[in-house]
């Protein structure tokens, strides 16, 4: 009886050590996309993105086309390749 009841001593140490590791760490932030921020810190972020927006729309924008080979190939649109004509079976007698 006592052997049985060190056993399920044991058993209850073993399974109530994990449970306890986890509970011991109150600190761990479990979302992390949600950070808290202070005032501060949320006006220097809309400073910074203010500051963002701005330096984006000093960017020109382009109209003219970025394709490379544009001098190269012709203006005028590719003409329709001619229909092929159907072929003939080898080793026929039609002719």
């Amino acid at each position: 009886m006592r052997i049985l009841g060190a056993v399920l001593v044991g058993v209850v140490v073993a399974l109530a050590g994990p449970a306890a590791a986890q509970m011991q760490t109150p600190n761990v932030n479990l979302f992390p996309e949600l950070k808290s921020m202070t005032p501060e810190e949320r006006e220097a972020e809309a400073l910074r993105e203010k500051a963002y927006k701005e330096s984006l729309r000093k960017i020109p924008e382009t109209k003219a086309s970025s394709d490379p080979w544009g001098n190269v190939r012709g203006t005028e649109a590719p003409k329709a390749a001619a229909p092929a004509k159907p072929k003939t079976k080898t080793g026929s007698t039609s002719n």
